[in-house]
């Protein structure tokens, strides 16, 4: 008689319910039930002791499959399945060591477990796991035994390929996962040894077998220029591809801003604003204008008005939201938005029309703001400076008006937050240089100057609004 493969059928159990219906149907019930029985009960056992028949087998499935997923039902070695506390199990996620071993860090928060070599032969760095605490190492940690796989983190690994004995093997470039993964002359495709590759796991590991994977993607050599930036994106996930529907939906934007747009708006399109940033600065989000009224000030503070064009739900909203921020590496950038929008229609480029929400701030002399508002608006930005350029200018006294006005507002905001006992974190930022293969030749400090800190003292001003 064949032994069942309970970890198998538990992620076969949650791949089928994840297509399924609600899954917090039938949660308490399961619960109650597995603590009254007195001992497991399979799928079918438990379906039974519910009366669950026909097609509500599908959300008792999915109930399942959430309970699993969070670590509160497990399944023995036989396949039963047992609520977790009552075996006092841990879940949580698994943390390699470049050395072997590894720890569980458990979702309740608690102290984390220390997994020996032995135990970490069936688990890769980012899965889930529920522990069993068996012990105490030489530390007096907490020592623990897997006793199941709740989830696998893994699905593709960046890495080299090697080739001994007549076999490729991926040696994985994130240190926390120990195993070699075995490729097969049928997996390999047009790799080489040699070669950064990534490879999608087609069988997990087990406490008696390493990982089998099938070459998915060809990154070029070692020494290739950039290489270090496509590891780095694979290896911490990042996602560097835009799906069809967000490309779509940026495709069907307009590449201008529309009459029909500016329904509602207020056009300042005639003030002065000037964005103000770094030399490798590739969009631009903010910008800036301020004028004279009376002894005070009149200041403006633009932001591109991203919600006009990606709407709440949406296929770019969606795609934003997984990305959480747009990635800056040396010479490269994984924008948030695609390009259509990231360095179009959501950047302040210069002299092209663009939407905008506007933050609007009454100054008095002392730097107090005696009224604001807020509200959405057309600007043209009439130039880009950098830092060193604006410095320059307000430095050697030949500035244009606008700008000088700016940088008396910013004396007088400054001067009112300092009056507040406000506290400046003063850091040191760098700048990466390069030669002509794409390789970091000297990292240098990138000097703070009275430019940086007036965009810093307008954006603290209109946050402080914002906030009120």
């Amino acid at each position: 008689m064949s032994k069942k493969k309970p970890v198998k059928t538990a992620l076969r159990r949650r791949s089928r319910a994840e297509r399924s219906v609600p899954r917090d149907r039938y949660r308490s019930e399961i619960l109650d039930a597995l603590n009254s029985a007195g001992a497991p009960l399979t799928a079918q056992e438990l379906a039974a002791r519910l009366e669950i028949k026909g097609g509500e087998r599908r959300a008792l499935e999915a109930a399942l499959a959430a309970l699993e997923r969070a670590g509160e039902v497990v399944q023995n070695r036989a396949g039963a399945l047992l609520v977790a506390k009552r075996i006092a199990l841990l879940a949580g996620r698994v943390e390699g060591h470049p050395d072997g071993h590894g720890f569980l860090e458990p979702d309740d928060g608690g102290a984390r477990v220390f997994l020996p070599p032995a135990e970490m032969r069936e688990v890769i760095h980012g899965d889930r796991a529920a522990v069993r605490v068996s012990s105490r190492d030489s530390r007096g940690r907490p020592q623990g035994t897997i006793v199941e796989v709740l989830e696998r983190g893994n699905r593709r690994i960046v890495g080299r390929l090697h080739a001994g004995h007549g076999v490729l093997f991926l040696v994985p470039e994130d240190r926390r996962i120990a195993h070699d993964i075995v490729v097969p002359p049928a997996e390999v495709g047009r790799a080489k040894a040699g070669q950064v590759v990534t490879v999608d796991l087609i069988a997990q590991p087990s406490r008696h077998a390493q990982p089998i994977g099938r070459v998915a993607e060809v990154l070029g050599h070692y020494a290739d220029p950039g290489m270090e930036i496509e590891i780095a994106v694979r290896k911490f996930e990042l996602p560097h591809q835009f799906s069809k529907r967000a490309l779509a939906a940026a495709h069907a934007l307009p590449d201008e801003v529309r009459s029909e747009d500016l329904h509602g708006r207020k056009d300042l399109r005639e003030l002065h604003f000037v964005t103000i940033d770094g030399e490798t600065a590739r969009d631009f989000d903010d910008a800036v204008f301020c004028r004279r009224e009376g002894k005070g000030f009149r200041l403006w503070v633009a932001i591109a008005d991203v919600s006009h064009y990606v709407r709440h739900g949406d296929a770019l909203d969606v795609e934003a939201r997984e990305r959480g921020t747009s990635v800056y590496f040396p010479r490269r950038v994984i924008p948030m938005l695609p390009e259509k929008l990231s360095n179009g229609l959501c950047s302040l480029n210069p002299q092209a029309d663009r939407l905008a929400m506007a933050c609007e701030m009454e100054i008095t002399p002392s730097g107090e703001v005696s009224g604001y508002k807020f509200y959405p608006a057309v600007i043209r930005s009439h130039a880009r400076l950098t830092y060193t350029e604006a410095w320059e200018r307000l430095s050697s006294k030949t500035a244009k008006e606008h700008l000088a006005v700016l940088y008396d507002v910013f004396k007088v905001l400054l001067g009112q937050r300092e009056r507040r006992g406000a506290i400046d974190f003063e850091t040191v930022e760098t700048r990466m240089l390069f030669d002509a293969r794409g390789k970091i030749e000297k990292i240098v400090a990138e000097p703070r100057n009275d430019a940086h800190r007036l965009i810093e003292e307008c954006m603290l001003a209109a946050n402080v609004c914002a906030g009120n």
